[in-house]
């Protein structure tokens, strides 16, 4: 069996995918389990020909392709992008300020490349929520993957592991409304797991919408300065039905090895049996040259990859910007690490000079700023949106506790209430600073913006109403977000 995450499945068949609540349409989910292969390819043609609800407005329908860098910990904007002078020295950024392309906007040091092409995104400088319980990692990346809280939070912020219960990951849900039109992988997440302690991936799955909605995962091995193994990243789920094919491939090969080991073995199945369109569209995924090279970083060149930084965030960047271009719709990238440890974490609660000068801040302006730039140099941010943010921000004084977390002097605790995030292409504006913190960067004193609406406005972006109603493992509607899209923010 060819199986690869993501594929339309039963529901898109249904003429009423895409309708809101103000329809009050049902929309289900069924697994890939049982259906054949020509099955399968043609429902999802069927899918992509259904109309979408329309709503319109500013940036409507102007993404096919969304890369969220997802900066798992929280990264401290007072001493990235948010720099407050005259402030208490408890409160002040230990790095200098620096002009940026913006005038009267800086950022600190630590940015310097980001600095000169911030007229090339947007700025949200009022991101904030209360907390009600999502002080700690696991809790709010849940909620900034899915728009929804969860129900079960420990005082520590644990919860229990992904389940099919949960709400799905916003980028299950853009696969599943709009397929992709061309045989490839539709969702992948890389280079790690979001996680925080010992439990793993919650807020990362399609949880009710079913297993084919998950994301394609890309783990490979090693630690966060380990280039070579972005190198060796494997391909674990493309497998071929034996009924089908005479040669049985090998589980848990990479797909570049995959291809050039059997692709005279697959050559000779298609001449030999009568197989329809769908079968041919299954099939090109692993006989594509173009599905098969989107995983070869060694064919971009040096100067290319040393543009994003020769680290795994970098290279991982630049991998995003190769599967959008060989047709992905969604791409993840986890900050290395997970949320709560030393090394590359946001998670500053000690040694926050030190760390992000020389580990997390060089990482990030290298490659987002290589990813902007390259994105942009292609032609390819016009439709592709990208989303730079993380669950929270640190606190405005240095070494006062707002989790319950220990902190030094030279560290800052979780910060929910008002942080930065950044977002460019597929039509948001160039050069714009949305909301403003207060003096101190603990609150917005204007335009606030709810983790929330970025998953309305990403949804917006791709032409999905937000209010768009699916059903629940027990079978009860849910809006895909409740919250409505900032549609400010698109020129």
């Amino acid at each position: 069996m060819l199986s690869f995450k993501g594929y339309a499945a039963k529901d898109l068949c249904d003429p009423h995918l895409g309708r809101t609540r103000r329809t009050f349409l049902r929309v289900g989910s069924i697994g890939m389990l049982g259906l054949t292969l020509p099955n399968l390819m043609r429902l999802q043609a069927d899918a992509s020909e259904q109309p979408a609800a329309h709503v319109g407005g500013p940036g409507w329908g102007k993404a096919k392709n969304i890369i969220m860098l997802y900066l798992q910990g929280g990264p401290s904007h007072l001493d990235l992008w948010d720099p407050k002078e005259n402030v208490p020295d408890n409160v002040k950024s230990v790095f200098s300020p620096i002009s940026t392309k913006i005038p009267g906007v800086k950022f600190t040091e630590n940015l310097p490349r980001l600095s000169q092409l911030n007229d090339r995104f947007t700025m949200i400088r009022s991101m904030s929520y209360t907390p009600n319980g999502l002080f700690n990692h696991t809790a709010a990346i849940y909620q900034m993957m899915t728009g929804y809280t969860t129900d079960k939070v420990s005082p520590s912020g644990q919860l229990e592991p992904p389940s099919p219960k949960d709400f799905p990951n916003f980028g299950s849900n853009i696969i599943k409304m709009r397929p992709v039109d061309e045989p490839m992988l539709p969702f992948v997440m890389l280079p790690r797991p979001l996680q925080e302690s010992n439990v793993v991936g919650k807020g990362g799955t399609a949880g009710f919408l079913g297993k084919s909605f998950d994301p394609y995962t890309l783990y490979p091995d090693g630690d966060d300065m380990d280039m070579a193994k972005m190198q060796r990243i494997k391909i674990d789920d493309l497998t071929l039905r034996e009924n089908v094919f005479d040669v049985r491939l090998q589980r848990r090969a990479s797909l570049r090895e995959l291809v050039n080991r059997q692709m005279p073995a697959i050559n000779q199945a298609v001449e030999n049996y009568e197989l329809d369109n769908r079968y041919e569209q299954a099939l090109s995924l692993i006989v594509s040259g173009k599905a098969r090279e989107a995983f070869e970083l060694s064919r971009e060149s040096d100067a290319i990859r040393d543009s994003y930084g020769r680290n795994t965030f970098g290279q991982s960047c630049l991998l995003a910007r190769r599967l959008v271009e060989a047709g992905t719709r969604v791409v993840e990238v986890i900050w290395p690490k997970v949320a709560n440890s030393d090394n590359h974490s946001w998670d500053h609660h000690s040694g926050l000079s030190k760390r992000m000068k020389d580990q997390s801040a060089p990482m990030l302006d290298q490659g987002l700023s290589g990813l902007i730039e390259d994105l942009d140099s292609r032609g390819m941010l016009d439709e592709t949106l990208v989303v730079a943010i993380g669950e929270f921000g640190r606190s405005p004084q240095r070494g006062v506790s707002t989790s319950g977390n220990n902190n030094s002097d030279d560290g800052r605790d979780h910060w929910p209430y008002c942080y930065t995030s950044v977002i460019a292409g597929a039509g948001i504006r160039r050069g714009y600073v949305h909301g403003k913190s207060d003096k101190t960067a603990s609150a917005p004193l204007e335009s606030p913006v709810h983790p929330a609406e970025i998953l309305a406005t990403i949804y917006h972006a791709f032409g999905i109403d937000p209010e768009t109603i699916v059903y629940n493992h027990l079978n009860q509607p849910r809006e895909l977000v409740k919250a409505s899209a900032v549609t400010k923010l698109f020129g």
